[in-house]
């Protein structure tokens, strides 16, 4: 078969065999994709680089059966300011990997590879607070993945600016502490600056998505939001997460 040339961030890889990798790489054509990458181990390897995980490439392709090999690879970003920052690099593994989650084979996904690409550039050139970005990039991601929270208003009363707001991560809407509610979800209370920080992630432009502040209890409210709407809606946990909320302790 002919050679395919696309872009793409490698989400995960993984060594197999003397000197091969298996890359999970995003495309914004081919959606999630398998790629081998033979010899990536073996020193002076001509793609080594690209085969690392948050590598953003330019890949040349050759498929055979349910499998891509690696013919060429030139990085386009290899996000060296992550790299030179332990934590802020273990906030990109878990984009890459919360981003797989919400990615499939061979389903186009220019939205979610922009939306990785951005939120790594965030991290590594705007020089974002790791604890602003996180929840941004979560709300936002689960926006594209099908997952939006209405947080427009009180589900019930329909009240625009609800009092002492709460998020239930199950049934993915806004309440007000007084109406309640069914669902069965717990409740997850929000203060007016997490509530309008979050219609900003959900409703504005993607552009501006990293252009807002918020400091002290209202930013914990909402990454605590964020970290459970994520749990409940994809119904796991992450690897990644845990091991970068291990860093930021110590």
């Amino acid at each position: 078969m002919s050679d395919l040339v696309t872009r793409g961030a490698v989400l995960r890889e993984t060594e197999t065999k003397e000197s091969d990798k298996i890359l999970t790489v995003l495309t914004p054509d081919h959606g999630k994709i398998s790629v081998i990458a033979k010899g990536a181990r073996r020193k002076g390897s001509r793609y080594a680089a690209a085969c690392q995980t948050l590598a953003y490439s330019e890949l040349t392709l050759n498929r055979r059966g349910d499998w891509y090999y690696l013919n060429e690879g030139t990085t386009l970003s290899l996000f060296e300011g992550l790299r030179a920052d332990f934590e802020a690099l273990a906030l990109g593994f878990y984009f890459a990997e919360l981003t797989e989650a919400v990615s499939s084979p061979e389903i186009p996904a220019p939205e979610l590879l922009s939306h990785l690409l951005n939120g790594l550039y965030a991290l590594d050139t705007l020089k974002k607070s790791r604890e602003l970005a996180k929840p941004a990039f979560e709300w936002r991601l689960m926006c594209l993945a099908g997952y939006e929270p209405l947080a427009d208003g009180c589900n019930l009363c329909g009240e625009e600016n609800p009092a002492d707001a709460r998020l239930d991560p199950v049934q993915g809407v806004l309440r007000c502490a007084a109406c309640g509610g069914p669902g069965g979800g717990e409740a997850l209370p929000l203060r007016p600056e997490a509530v309008a920080a979050l219609r900003h992630i959900v409703y504005g432009p993607p552009g501006r998505l990293y252009a807002f502040t918020l400091t002290g209890e209202a930013l914990n409210q909402l990454s605590n939001a964020a970290e459970r709407y994520v749990a409940v809606q994809l119904e796991r946990s992450f690897r990644t997460l845990d091991y970068y909320k291990s860093l930021s302790n110590l």
